[in-house]
C-alpha cells in the first residue's frame, strides 16, 4: 500500500489536496489512484491498521480525522 503513504504525504503536504479531500474524499482519494482496499483502510480511522498498512509504526504517524464514510 505504498500507494496509500504517498497520499498520506500528500495531504501533509498539500493544502489543495486537504481541501479536496475533505469535500469529498471519495472521489480525492479516487482521483488520485488509491483502490478500494486503501480508501478502506483510510476510513477505517485505525491508526495502527493504516501504520501497518503503510509500513511504518503507528507512533509515526499522525492521528487520521475521519470524516466521510462509504455506505458501499
Amino acid at each position: 500500500m505504498a500507494k496509500l503513504l504517498d497520499y498520506l504525504n500528500h495531504l501533509d503536504q498539500n493544502a489543495d489536496a486537504r481541501t479536496a479531500h475533505a469535500k469529498d474524499p471519495t472521489h480525492a482519494m479516487t482521483k488520485y489512484g488509491l483502490t478500494h482496499e486503501e480508501q478502506a483502510t483510510f476510513n477505517s480511522g485505525d491508526k495502527v491498521k493504516v501504520a501497518h498498512a503503510v509500513g511504518i509504526k503507528p507512533a509515526e504517524l499522525p492521528t487520521i480525522e475521519v470524516t466521510h464514510f462509504s455506505t458501499e
